[in-house]
């Protein structure tokens, strides 16, 4: 017994050694090739917890005592930032973990089932939000950082007969949004979110920085709705912007079975944003309906 927790004792130790060394190694190596300290927040400091706790959406995974948070968390401001995490991570032997919008319900953006928080980092690139428009306003640069009501508003304040169809959640980051496919109001007419996209910029696991004709097509057609783990880090888009009327009436049409008569929406005009619609009695409807779908 005395021998096993001598043992124990020894292992928690050199563990813990090991883990100091692996964040002793990260810290020097990304102070060296960025020269900005500051971008670090480590586990235990108050900046740590305020950046770990600012876009949590589910709080089971914070506070769940089976779950460990990342030994640091390094707030890139500029993509070469995310670059000099790659390499030196890869260098000191940490694993990385990506955060963009936060609205990961599952947590796997900021923290991990058992092992030991500090086997891991978080690339936090919430403070990669610029956007830029095309001279023709055609399609835009987004970087992964934005969130789908930040790239709302800077299409519709300047060009109000464009829209980018994507999700109906504001604080959604764009990164993981379009990594995951994006799907939305205008998915039917436009195709989701991915399908629009005209060019990436990637992060590869050795800290290149690839757009889509360094990356290759294969990598190019997965990072366009197959996931956002294992292929880099992605931190821009070019998407295509869609052409819609300045005034598009949205609504919600319910239909219930046991209703006497039921409203069949024939047709919705974007160009002049008037809906048709027409009442029919169930007896005269339910032939065409009893295939049909309810509609998004």
């Amino acid at each position: 017994m005395i021998l096993f927790v001598f043992l124990l004792f020894s292992s928690l130790i050199v563990s813990s050694s090991s883990i100091q060394t692996q964040e002793s190694a990260f810290t020097q190596c990304f102070t060296n090739v960025t020269q900005s300290p500051n971008l670090l927040a480590f586990s235990g400091t108050s900046s740590y917890k305020i950046i770990l706790r600012s876009s949590v959406k589910n709080q089971r995974f914070l506070f769940s005592p089976e779950t460990s948070k990342p030994a640091l968390i390094v707030s890139a401001g500029d993509e070469s930032h995310v670059q000099a995490a790659v390499i030196c991570a890869r260098a000191a032997g940490l694993q990385i973990r990506v955060r963009s919008g936060g609205h990961d319900y599952e947590g796997q953006s900021y923290s991990a089932f058992g092992g030991n928080a500090s086997f891991f980092l978080t690339v936090d690139i919430s403070g990669l939000r610029s956007i830029s428009f095309d001279s023709g306003h055609n399609s835009a640069w987004v970087q992964a950082g934005a969130t789908l009501g930040e790239l709302y508003y800077a299409v519709a304040k300047d060009h109000p007969t464009k829209a980018f169809p994507a999700g109906i959640c504001p604080t959604v980051g764009v990164g993981g949004h379009v990594c995951g496919g994006g799907i939305g109001t205008l998915t039917r007419k436009f195709g989701t979110a991915a399908d629009n996209v005209l060019d990436a910029r990637i992060v590869d696991y050795t800290g290149r920085l690839l757009d889509m004709s360094t990356m290759g097509e294969d990598l190019f057609w997965a990072v366009r709705g197959g996931g956002s783990s294992g292929f880099g880090i992605l931190v821009a888009f070019k998407v295509q912007l869609a052409n819609v009327p300045p005034v598009v009436t949205v609504f919600n049409v319910g239909r219930y079975i046991y209703e006497k008569k039921l409203i069949l929406v024939l047709e919705l005009s974007l160009k002049s944003s008037i809906v048709k619609v027409v009442e029919a009695e169930r007896h005269q409807a339910g032939g065409a309906l009893a295939g049909g779908g309810t509609g998004a």
